[in-house]
C-alpha cells in the first residue's frame, strides 16, 4: 500500500501547529500531516500560501494563547489564528519578552 504524500509534520500528539515541508501550500490546499509521535495522519486546509518550514494552525487560537511544538510551549499568540492560517512572527512572539 503507497502512504499518500506528507505536506505537513507534527512532532507530538499535544502540538497545535504543524511544519510544513513541501516547498510551499497553496490557498485552500487540502493537507496531509503525519503525527510522528503515534504514526497517524490529519488533514487540514491551508487557508494560504505556507512556505516550507513555516508552520500552519491546527486549530483557532486567540491573543493569549500558548503555541505547542514539539510538546513543549515555543510562544504566545499576540493576533487572533484561525484553523489553517499562517502561524509566524506575525502573530506569535516570545514568552520570554
Amino acid at each position: 500500500m503507497k502512504m499518500p504524500q506528507t505536506d505537513l509534520i507534527i512532532h507530538d500528539e499535544k502540538d497545535n501547529v504543524a511544519v510544513v515541508v513541501i516547498d510551499k501550500t497553496s490557498k485552500n490546499q487540502e493537507c496531509i500531516g503525519w503525527i510522528m509521535e503515534n504514526d497517524k495522519t490529519i488533514k487540514i486546509k491551508s487557508n494560504s500560501e505556507i512556505p516550507l518550514g513555516h508552520k500552519i494552525a491546527l486549530k483557532d487560537f486567540k491573543s493569549g494563547d500558548t503555541i505547542l511544538k514539539y510538546g513543549h510551549d515555543i510562544g504566545k499568540v499576540v493576533a487572533p489564528i484561525k484553523k489553517g492560517d499562517h502561524v509566524h512572527v506575525h502573530n506569535v512572539k516570545t514568552k520570554k519578552w
